[in-house]
């Protein structure tokens, strides 16, 4: 093998070049390169961190905003009940004197019917005991033939019906 030969020849020549392909190949990533790969991959990392750190603020807000507009609707919801009770009451207190109106003029009406019953009653009753005495005043005189006066027919009805 003739390479094996010439080893000791070119020994020298080949480690330099190797070190100078090396050489170039470490400039060339590592110091191009990789700096820039490290940079994005920075900013990578940062742009994540801002965005947690940012939805997490948004998060915050958002639980805030939440919790603020349950405290409202919970508020909202109280002053409505207390309105809806106020109206309620109202409502409540209006038909209550709308129906002692009502219950007072019916009373007045019905005693005025009642005053008005017991006056017909009174003139039905009058007006019976003069048609009883003058029925038993007939009758007395077209069964017995005897003249009995009005006073006396009107007592003897008077005395019947409070017998019986």
């Amino acid at each position: 093998m003739p390479q094996i030969a010439q080893i000791a020849e070119t020994f020298g020549s080949q480690f330099f070049w190797l070190f100078l392909t090396f050489g170039l190949i470490y400039l060339v990533i590592g110091r191009g390169m990789v700096p820039k790969i490290s940079g994005t991959v920075e900013a990578r990392d940062r742009r994540i961190a801002d965005d947690l750190a940012a939805a997490e603020r948004a998060r915050t807000e958002a639980d805030a905003r939440e919790e603020a507009y349950r405290t409202q609707t919970e508020a909202n919801r109280a002053e409505a009940l207390k309105l809806t009770q106020a109206a309620k009451q109202d409502a409540a207190r209006q038909t209550e004197a709308r129906v002692k109106a009502a219950d007072a003029e019916t009373n007045v009406r019905v005693a005025d019917a009642e005053a008005r019953i017991r006056t017909a009653a009174d003139a039905a009753m009058a007006d019976i005991e003069t048609v009883a005495a003058e029925a038993a005043q007939d009758m007395v005189a077209k069964l017995s033939g005897a003249n009995v006066s009005r006073e006396r027919a009107a007592e003897a009805v008077r005395v019947a019906l409070a017998n019986g």
